[in-house]
């Protein structure tokens, strides 16, 4: 099967420059593999203005792309987006518009293609809209509900994520059912966390760990669990899942830091087994304007 038969260019857009060619060949050359891809660059069959690169290479407004023919010696199997799946992410859009996409996302859905699978809500959402530019501008676990954004320029990436850096430029809420009855009261707690090496992609308490901090305020207290609204000022993998289970608060449905015997209890008492963990919402400064966007608890106690 032929990509495309011929020698190819292609010139540089403002929402392309700042790209790794890499990325971008990946996004350009749909369903090509990724293996191949780099093996192109690496013998020098990609050029930027006739000169070889590599793959770390950094795009340039008005560069000129070179793009050899791709052969693939045998149809790759393209993973199909059930109709009922995209219907319920096109449902779950929040807000749109020429820089910005919002959705509230399904738990059990992962935002990328990955070890969860061939596809994932960006996946989806390139399908649904057929758009050049469109980029996660950050990421929730596949357990998690709530609210997602996605950027559909490279202008509007680049400033939310370094909002995102700057940790107190925007606000982001969650909601938790955690197993116990909190007693603390609304407190702010700072540990440093760090990925454990190992095939199960936790995340441990470890002094040589990134610091890692999160506000907590009891909302509503039931017989064996308390509702939490969290606000973040880190963006940590598995954050507030890690520190609600250190201090002794697992979320309700958490099979990778909670209790077993707990979660067993709560998905016969709640009939659901998912993660109790949603985004509920996200505030931030562009363009001179502030936005706030929510999305509804898809969970009730």
């Amino acid at each position: 099967m032929n990509q495309n038969a011929t020698v190819t260019f292609y010139v540089v857009t403002s929402n392309e420059a700042g790209q790794r060619i890499d990325n971008f060949l990946v996004r350009h050359l749909k369903g090509v593999p990724k293996s191949l891809i780099y093996r192109i660059i690496r013998k020098g069959e990609v050029r930027i203005d006739k000169k070889r690169i590599k793959a770390e290479y950094k795009l340039q407004l008005e560069d000129q792309i070179r793009i050899p023919p791709i052969r693939l010696d045998t149809p790759k199997e393209q993973s199909l987006i059930p109709d009922t799946l995209s219907k319920q992410i096109e449902n779950a859009f929040l807000f749109e518009d020429e820089n910005l996409i919002v959705i509230n996302k399904p738990a059990g859905i992962a935002v990328h293609s990955g070890t969860h699978g061939a596809f994932g809500v960006i996946e989806i959402v390139r399908e649904l809209r057929q758009e050049s530019y469109l980029e996660l501008v950050h990421r929730l676990d596949k357990e998690t509900s709530g609210v997602l954004l996605i950027a559909k320029n490279r202008t509007t990436l680049l400033h939310l994520h370094h909002l995102l850096k700057e940790g107190h430029a925007i606000k982001k809420t969650y909601i938790a059912l955690v197993v116990g009855l909190w007693k603390q009261g609304e407190m702010e707690f700072s540990e440093r966390l760090e990925r454990q090496n190992d095939r199960n992609q936790k995340v441990q308490v470890s002094q040589d760990g990134k610091i890692s901090t999160s506000h907590f305020r009891p909302i509503e207290k039931f017989e064996k669990a308390t509702l939490m609204e969290v606000q973040i000022f880190t963006g940590r993998m598995h954050q507030i899942r890690v520190q609600l289970a250190h201090l002794g608060f697992p979320i309700v449905g958490d099979e990778k830091y909670g209790d077993k015997t707990s979660n067993l209890y709560f998905a016969k008492h709640l009939n659901s087994k998912r993660l109790f963990l949603h985004a509920h919402s996200i505030e931030f400064e562009y363009q001179n304007i502030t936005h706030q966007f929510e999305a509804e608890v898809e969970f009730l106690y």
